[in-house]
């Protein structure tokens, strides 16, 4: 059973210390639209709407938000928060909450070279699958400014995952160079 007419993820929220700053870095570097500012000063008052809607403190304002679209994946909501117990340390990824975008690319040696040459840290060298289910895939980890963990992927011959499951019609990663073949 799933939640009736259920389609998939429409957006990925998460939290920057400055909005301006996060929305620049992910227009500029990687290509993403800023589609329309949501809300600014959302709720700035004295009940306890966002406690019991959102599960932050009371006193919590969503100083702005803004939506951003990038190519065919999830739309991004981008939220700068002021709040009284604000936790400013960014998550590790092991840490409880911990996460990371991951994001699509044809070629990642051009992808990393672009990363570097906008002075954008990236962290190793690219990691390659030799065996298992990722067979086919490479990925590397990158820093935003405010030291959000990303991801670039790339499979341009497919993974052995996807393969077998083509193969026997069986349910396949979303991959956003081939939606209309990665839906189901």
């Amino acid at each position: 059973m799933a939640i009736p007419g259920i389609r998939g993820m429409e957006h990925i929220g998460f939290t920057v210390p400055d909005i301006n700053e996060a929305c620049d870095f992910f227009e500029k570097i990687l290509g993403a639209q800023t589609l329309f500012v949501a809300a600014t000063d959302f709720r700035n008052d004295d009940t306890d709407w966002m406690a019991e809607h959102l599960r932050v403190n009371p006193r919590a304002v969503i100083k702005e938000f803004r939506y951003l679209r990038l190519g065919n994946g999830s739309n991004l909501e981008v939220f700068e928060y002021e709040s009284p117990d604000q936790n400013p340390i960014q998550p590790k990824n092991s840490d409880i909450g911990g996460h990371h975008l991951a994001f699509y690319v044809d070629d990642i040696s051009a992808a990393i070279n672009y990363l570097k040459e906008n002075d954008v840290t990236v962290l190793g060298e690219p990691t390659v699958y030799d065996s298992g289910p990722n067979l086919g895939l490479t990925w590397c980890y990158f820093m935003a400014p405010w030291g959000m963990q990303l991801e670039i992927v790339s499979s341009p011959d497919g993974t052995a995952y996807d393969d077998q499951a083509k193969a026997s019609g069986g349910a396949r990663l979303f991959h956003p160079a081939l939606v209309a073949e990665t839906a189901y």
